[in-house]
């Protein structure tokens, strides 16, 4: 359970009557029943199973391929490898989360000259059931040429190191900048004010390097597609996405397909957080489907899901700040290099712009590389980019306090960026909200409390439900210590469409295109609710297909809130000028005669109708009443958090636990509170396992060594205390109910907080992720010798 405390400007308690109040969840009852239908629960008269044949080796050249023995399988009805896939030519394409060069989109779902990675897609089968497709995929011959392989950026950056894709060349501001191929393929470069002379002014310089691991995004629904060629050409695929339109896009420059002959219907998502994006086995079911003349459903393994999807990138970054003797900030210096993985697009651009971005510095340069390695090309993980970068920054930052012996919370007051502030990127912020964060932090219950657990259990006692109570264990010798840190995302506009069906019972039908992952059905169905006057419950939103709504762009980026929020709004007050036109032609009077106040329209001689009392008169009058509505946002207003944790360390073992835990984030307004802390809590809660547990583990062939639950370690509700809340509400200038998104930040803080918590604890810097008990009893080992 979530405890929320929110800072509210003025008057803000009165001003909705929907928005802030805590309705029950409109697809509640389907997910709790098990009615919802996800990624694997779609079945199709004659459907046939998919598996796919994925390349032992980390970086090889194929030479040869041999299908022979599969197609003649029991059961084998289609056999893909890489040449079935059309040729992309070199040729850029946009497809809703930036451009994507299509010729490495194509490799990266079927390999055809070389495998980059472990896992790496090298044919597939279709047949009567998965256990025939895989016993026939393991008689497919191919002949590999092993190459040498490279699985870290700085690695992959020397001039000597093996050449992943031939056709990279290192892009900077737009232009390539080497005619040679690299692994680097694109360069950042920030600069703003005086580096130098930033920095000569400073009383204090703080430098340090650090380094975080690949990490995955966690989600419990692995991969899952089925699709069907229809005889006419026409193509329909079913699958767990965040973006619908995206995927359609990707099936259709891929498979060289009309976008108009594909529907993409989106099923529930049991997780995403920027994984389910790409596409993988979408355009292999389709292509198999069209081959075999019959529908094929694909399930990725988890282990298949580790390997061989996109996880967020390992980094390198290190972090050079000056500040004067009264604490400010003069100067900061970053270098990043980002592992994208085999083929590029890691997020470095975002998390150059992030790096500095919780702090007013007037003099900065960031530096960034986007590097390919071989390991699976990355995608997007809540606020890509920004964690890395602020555990590095967050880091140094408390270092200085150290130095500088100035408190950890007055030093970020002293220097928050807040409205006006330039971001080293050239960014000038509108009206945000991390003073107000800080602020929020400095009077809580959590920082003024003693250093802990929020409550002891004490020594088992029933309880009132029969259940005893288990006493914590806590070692005598454990040190404990408290840690705060900041963290920012910038949020995505981008494009989103929705329809609203006023129904004659006066009860009203919301379309839109957003997968909801977050209770963004809830969110959405209340902002109508709000627009319109009536109550969230006489709102049925339905997430639809590609041929449902208009275009949307991926739920991602903490988007969907804010910008599809955006388009319902629109769509709403277009119902309510059409409600106005009715009642103005039942009446006989001009339309501007007739006033719309909380949910009830009003006319001249005191005539009146309530929402639902016009709708059900549209039934004999006028038309039906139907409005669609589309917005392109070019920004979200950005979002700030800041964290505070409180831990023990065992220094025998390095073993760290969280005690205590809390979250303070300005979501500008919460449309529905109870799900702006459950992104708050769930943020955190990545955060901390990216902190001191997660890890995709190598070794020294490239072959992932903990890619299953059972050893790839999330958090579980054992490794977490209760996640407290503060809602901070800071209204977004830009959105008409001053929606911030809420989903991205919550992630960033944890890593640099629980480094911070460590320190206090006892006394060694972490400059490593993650920050497992054999790094920690090395740093405490080293600092003692």
């Amino acid at each position: 359970m979530a405890t929320s405390k929110s800072k509210k400007p003025a008057k803000s308690k009165s001003k909705y009557k929907v928005i802030g109040t805590r309705p029950i969840r409109h697809d509640g009852a389907d997910k709790v029943t098990g009615r919802a239908r996800y990624g694997a629960d779609t079945k199709l008269s004659g459907q046939l199973a998919g598996y796919i044949l994925r390349s032992p080796h980390a970086h090889a050249r194929i030479r040869h391929v041999d299908i022979s023995a599969a197609v003649v399988s029991p059961g084998v009805h289609a056999v893909l490898i890489g040449s079935d896939l059309p040729e992309q030519g070199d040729r850029i394409a946009e497809l809703g989360e930036g451009a994507v060069n299509m010729r490495h989109l194509r490799s990266n779902v079927l390999a055809q000259d070389k495998v980059l990675y472990r896992g790496h897609a090298v044919a597939a089968v279709a047949a009567d059931n998965i256990h025939l497709a895989e016993d026939a995929a393991k008689k497919i011959v191919i002949e590999y040429e092993l190459l040498p392989l490279v699985l870290d950026a700085r690695s992959a950056m020397k001039p000597d190191a093996p050449i992943l894709n031939d056709d990279v060349r290192t892009v900077e501001f737009g232009e390539v900048v080497s005619d040679s191929p690299t692994n680097v393929a694109k360069k950042v470069l920030f600069e703003t004010g005086d580096i130098a002379a930033g920095f000569a002014s400073a009383s204090v310089i703080v430098e340090r390097e650090f380094s975080t691991a690949t990490v995955h995004q966690g989600y419990i629904e692995p991969h899952a597609s089925s699709a069907v060629w229809h005889r006419d050409g026409r193509v329909t695929v079913w699958t767990c996405t965040q973006g619908s339109f995206t995927v359609r896009q990707q099936l259709a420059e891929l498979l060289h397909i009309p976008a108009t002959n594909i529907k993409v219907i989106p099923t529930e998502i049991g997780g995403g957080f920027g994984g389910k994006i790409s596409v993988y086995e979408q355009p292999l079911a389709v292509l198999l489907s069209k081959k075999s003349g019959r529908p094929v459903k694909m399930i990725l393994s988890r282990t298949d899901t580790f390997e061989a999807t996109g996880p967020t990138p390992g980094s390198f970054i290190r972090v050079k700040l000056g500040a004067d003797s009264s604490g400010r900030l003069v100067a900061g210096e970053a270098w990043l290099a980002y592992e994208a993985g085999a083929f590029p697009g890691s997020p470095i651009g975002p998390g150059c712009m992030c790096i500095f971005s919780c702090y007013d510095v007037p003099n900065a340069r960031v530096e960034g590389y986007d590097v390919c390695v071989n390991k699976p090309r990355t995608n997007a993980y809540r606020a890509p980019g920004s964690t890395n970068a602020s555990f590095a920054v967050e880091s140094v930052i408390e270092d200085l306090c150290d130095q500088l012996n100035i408190d950890p919370l007055a030093f970020r007051l002293k220097n928050a960026a807040r409205e006006g502030t330039r971001r080293v990127d050239g960014i000038v912020y509108p009206r945000i909200g991390l003073v107000e964060c800080l602020e929020a932090v400095g009077t809580s219950d959590h920082w003024d409390a003693p250093i802990g657990p929020k409550s002891e259990l004490k020594p088992a006692t029933p309880s009132a439900n029969g259940h005893a109570a288990v006493p914590v264990y806590r070692p005598s010798n454990l040190k404990i210590g408290r840690g705060i840190a900041t963290g920012y995302w910038f949020n995505a506009g981008l494009k989103s469409s929705a329809t609203v069906n006023v129904n004659f019972d006066g009860k009203v039908t919301l379309l839109e295109g957003s997968t909801d992952i977050g209770g963004s059905r809830a969110a959405l169905a209340m902002i109508l609710a709000e627009t319109l006057g009536i109550a969230a419950e006489d709102v049925n939103p339905f997430v639809v297909d590609t041929d449902g709504v208009g275009y949307t762009d991926v739920t991602g980026g903490s988007r969907v809130t804010h910008t599809t929020g955006a388009a319902v709004h629109m769509a709403g007050l277009k119902i309510r000028d059409q409600m106005r036109e009715l009642a103005a032609q039942i009446w006989g009077c001009p339309a501007s005669k007739v006033k719309f106040k909380a949910g009830q329209f009003n006319g001249p001689e005191d005539k009146s109708f309530t929402f639902k009392e016009l709708a059900a008169r549209g039934l004999h009058h006028g038309e039906p009443i139907s409005a669609s509505a589309t917005v392109n946002m070019d920004t979200c207003g950005g979002a700030f958090g800041a964290h505070i944790c409180d831990v023990a360390v065992d220094p025998d073992t390095g073993k760290v636990d969280i005690l205590r835990y809390t979250v303070v984030q300005d979501c500008g307004t919460a449309i529905h509170p109870s799900y702006v802390e459950g992104q708050m809590q769930g943020g955190a809660a990545q955060g901390i396992g990216w902190a001191l547990n997660e890890e995709y583990f190598y070794d020294a062939a490239g072959t992932m060594r903990n890619s299953s639950y059972l050893d790839y370690r999330i958090p579980t509700c054992l490794d977490l205390p209760e996640i407290e809340t503060i809602i901070v509400e800071v209204p977004n200038p830009i959105h008409p109910y001053g929606v911030r998104g809420v989903g991205e930040v919550p992630i960033c803080p944890p890593p640099a907080a629980i480094a911070a918590a460590i320190h206090q604890a006892v006394g060694a810097r972490m400059h490593d992720l993650p920050m497992n008990p054999p790094r920690v009893l090395a740093a405490i080992l080293a600092k003692e010798s």
